[in-house]
């Protein structure tokens, strides 16, 4: 199954659900938007991101990787265990639901943190990168789900500084075959950066992936299905209006230069974003007297189901329900560990 997985990695709200749509348009490509197979495995305890699991995972760490040591191959044991539980479900899918297609993409934004993870299991998979300004990226997560409320958004998750370094890393180390697409590349030349990831897939460039609306997509899963459904190919629509959206608000701007201040300088240039023009947008916005732009629409099928998923992961930390269930969870790994 390994070599027939694709992995497209990017931040929410970085046109990820646009890429997954064009690449799948192809005629040797399925997917199926945000599996969120793997993310549940790198939290399993043999890696250490488990601290964020929501079991004892002090305890299960130290069993499973007394477990791994003592297999006649250790780690790759518990890679190969792993893989199979994936290669399954990815096979089975595709057998049932990908009309004959050889390849199933996974597109989950929270893959791109838990990369290494990743790249150990399936190293022989193809992975394409996106990237786009993380200001961009910002400005439409919190409009998107905090109907424009910076300080929200960045209490909840902080996105650009967990997923700019994570994926930096993995630009720079390169540690998989990848390849690099920049999102304001992609919608200015949509032609000539899909006939590059096609190459580098190894699959013939077909002219109508571009116009993606012309074919049949999956729509189970979460992704964002509005944004690609208004248009039926890449536009570049939404290129500044971040840009404007900070030149007309000095409070929003604050914030994302907090923020990206916080961002390794290496980080923001292997992003293709160095700190030295981080912000000429905004202030070739500034100069042309920006406007901020009209609000999104608030009822729709897709905004609803992720502001409640955010209101509800919001609420189980910040009422006193939540905080009542976190207080029973300490107890209990304590006593569970005495």
């Amino acid at each position: 199954m390994e070599t027939n997985l694709l992995f497209v990695i990017g931040p929410p709200r970085s046109g990820s659900t646009l890429l997954m749509r064009i690449l799948s348009s192809h005629s040797a490509i399925y997917s199926r938007a945000e599996p969120h197979l793997l993310t549940p495995l790198a939290h399993l305890g043999f890696y250490d991101t488990v601290e964020r699991a929501p079991f004892d995972h002090l305890q299960a760490q130290q069993s499973i990787r007394e477990f791994v040591a003592d297999l006649p191959c250790g780690a790759n044991d518990y890679l190969d265990a792993c893989r199979a539980y994936t290669d399954v479900l990815y096979g089975r899918m595709l057998a049932a639901r990908g009309e004959g297609k050889p390849i199933f993409l996974d597109k989950t934004p929270a893959n791109a943190l838990i990369l290494p993870f990743i790249a150990s299991l399936y190293p022989r998979a193809r992975y394409v990168v996106l990237t786009r300004h993380p200001a961009a990226i910002w400005s439409s997560y919190a409009n998107s789900f905090f109907d424009g409320d910076y300080l929200a958004a960045r209490r909840f998750n902080p996105i650009v500084n967990r997923y700019v370094p994570a994926m930096a890393r993995f630009l720079r180390e390169r540690p998989v075959a990848l390849t690099h697409v920049a999102y304001e590349d992609l919608v200015q030349r949509p032609e000539e950066e899909m006939r590059r990831v096609f190459a580098f897939l190894e699959l013939p460039f077909e002219p109508g992936v571009i116009d993606y609306g012309e074919h049949e997509h999956e729509s189970k899963g979460l992704g964002d299905p509005l944004g690609v459904k208004r248009h039926s190919r890449p536009v570049t629509d939404s290129l500044e209006t971040w840009a404007h959206e900070l030149a007309a608000d000095p409070t929003k701007l604050a914030i994302v230069r907090d923020m990206v201040g916080r961002i390794d300088d290496a980080d923001l240039e292997t992003w293709g974003f160095p700190r030295a023009t981080f912000f000429a947008p905004v202030e070739a916005a500034a100069r042309a007297g920006a406007q901020p732009p009209p609000a999104p629409p608030h009822f729709d099928r897709y905004r609803l189901q992720r502001k409640l998923l955010v209101t509800l992961r919001r609420n189980i930390h910040q009422n006193a329900f939540g905080r009542m269930v976190k207080q029973v969870r300490l107890v209990c790994d304590v006593l569970l560990r005495g």
